[in-house]
């Protein structure tokens, strides 16, 4: 490492936030940067450790150390060289990914640890600041063709590595625009939309063909593009949200928070609504059913559209404010989390219940709800109700749709509902039909779905040639 000590020498720091009384004002994104020297400082206190466990956390197989040290010595063209062999949107994850592998940081234990999702954050923001992210096209063409069903992290990845490898890929999106839940889900706020059009401009200069408003199985027969392609990778998403079947479900003001985010997203890019309904915040008292990320994004776009008051609502029990490192370390700890968007002015509420929804002339009006024990059971005499103008349903996803391409082309799923295929080949039940990212495996994070998009291509190449020189 460039500096041995420097663990012992230097503290934590981190990026910080611009006041919540001006970000509130605005979608744009309001994380302020480290400047290089604090950059290299933080990247000066990654150990020399043994094994560095940040492998084990990072799905993506990032070589951590690797970027740490150049980082260090100032060779940030060599750094953004080393991320991108194993990261394909290292601009994407060092924002919005929860970053589990400084969690298994072995500064971790005893200290607090590096600032790892800084540091390729950084990395990335300089790399397209000084032109060095350049298309990379392939040496030859191997005159095969690949459809790549949904544009979200694990389709754009799949995609690329495999026009990189020679083959003419067509990548096909229900929306209008490619991105998938980074463009359509993720708050503005979080991360601006440039970084995935600039992702798209990358790949369209290396052969890739977007072709959107194009929904598979409904659009387009599923049978005609497996019929058409030479291989066929789903990489949709899991897109059915999890329902509260309760009384009152039914009321107007009652949303999933897929119905609400991308309205919103929309309205950022200047795209139409594709909706006569419009469900904003604005002068409501709102609750978020759900304590994930996608409720603190509800949260979040909330406050910034004016909400009179948000409420967040949390089945599970109160996590403990800091955990037991011995126990956990290097896993991913429970632990409560305070996410920027909390900070803006939500309350959130543990170990509720919500048991009915109560409405006036068809609209949501309060909620009836309970405290519940460690075994989720109703706790007497805790019963309350909640000023309610709007209900966002934030609980997670169960599965993929199945209407539409995976009924027509009937692949065999797993017991939960995802298109089945293993991790060593991501095939589907179906000759050259292959599945990964959150269709595969359900609801994960960002950078699972990157990997498994990038283990599907080479798998998908070995496939077509035989043998493959793409990374796994």
């Amino acid at each position: 490492m460039g500096k041995v000590t420097g663990f012992l020498e230097i503290d934590r720091r981190d990026r910080r936030y611009a006041p919540a009384s001006d970000r509130v004002r605005h979608y744009r994104e309001f994380v302020i940067p480290l400047s290089e020297e604090a950059s290299r400082d933080q990247a000066a206190r990654c150990m020399n450790c043994g094994i560095p466990y940040c492998h084990n956390g990072c799905p993506v197989n990032n070589q951590i150390p690797d970027w740490n040290d150049l980082v260090y010595r100032g060779d940030w063209h060599e750094a953004i060289r080393n991320l991108h062999s194993t990261n394909n949107f290292p601009e994407i994850t060092g924002r919005i990914c929860p970053a589990p592998c400084e969690a298994a940081c072995t500064l971790n234990l005893t200290d607090q640890p590096v600032t790892i999702k800084t540091i390729e954050c950084q990395i990335a923001d300089r790399a397209f600041a000084e032109g060095w992210v350049e298309p990379e096209l392939p040496k030859r063409q191997t005159g095969k063709k690949v459809a790549v069903v949904g544009s979200g992290p694990a389709g754009l990845a799949c995609a690329q590595q495999l026009a990189r490898a020679g083959h003419d890929v067509h990548v096909f999106e229900k929306h209008a625009k490619p991105g998938g839940l980074l463009r359509y889900g993720i708050p503005d706020f979080k991360m601006e939309k440039i970084h995935v059009e600039r992702r798209v401009e990358q790949m369209e200069a290396e052969g890739v063909s977007f072709h959107c408003n194009v929904n598979v199985g409904i659009d387009l027969e599923a049978k005609k593009l497996v019929d058409g392609y030479d291989a066929v990778v789903l990489a949709g998403g899991a897109e059915k949200p999890r329902d509260l079947p309760i009384p009152g479900r039914d009321l107007g003001g009652v949303h999933f928070a897929m119905d609400f985010l991308p309205q919103q997203n929309r309205r950022v890019s200047h795209e139409p609504l594709l909706s006569n309904d419009p469900i904003l915040a604005s002068g409501k008292h709102v609750i978020v059913i759900g304590g994930g990320d996608t409720g603190s994004d509800c949260i979040g776009t909330s406050v910034r559209q004016g909400a009179l008051s948000v409420t967040q609502l949390e089945i599970m029990p109160q996590p403990p404010e800091k955990e037991n490192k011995l126990l956990t370390w290097p896993d991913w700890p429970l632990k409560l989390r305070t996410s920027s968007s909390h900070e803006e002015g939500a309350l959130r509420d543990f170990a509720v219940l919500t048991r009915e929804l109560v409405g006036e002339n068809g609209l949501v009006k309060k909620l009836r709800c309970v405290k519940v024990d460690g075994k989720m059971q109703p706790i007497p005499g805790s019963e309350f109700e909640l000023k309610a103008d709007l209900v966002l349903l934030a609980m997670g996803f169960v599965s993929p749709i199945h209407d539409g391409m995976i009924e027509q082309l009937g692949v065999s799923l797993d017991q939960r509902g995802n298109v089945a295929a293993d991790t060593r080949a991501y095939k589907s039940s179906l000759d050259k039909v292959f599945a990964c990212g959150d269709m595969r495996r359900g609801q994960s994070l960002v950078v699972w779905a990157i990997r498994e998009g990038r283990q599907a291509a080479h798998s998908v190449d070995k496939h077509l040639m035989g043998a493959s020189d793409l990374p796994r």
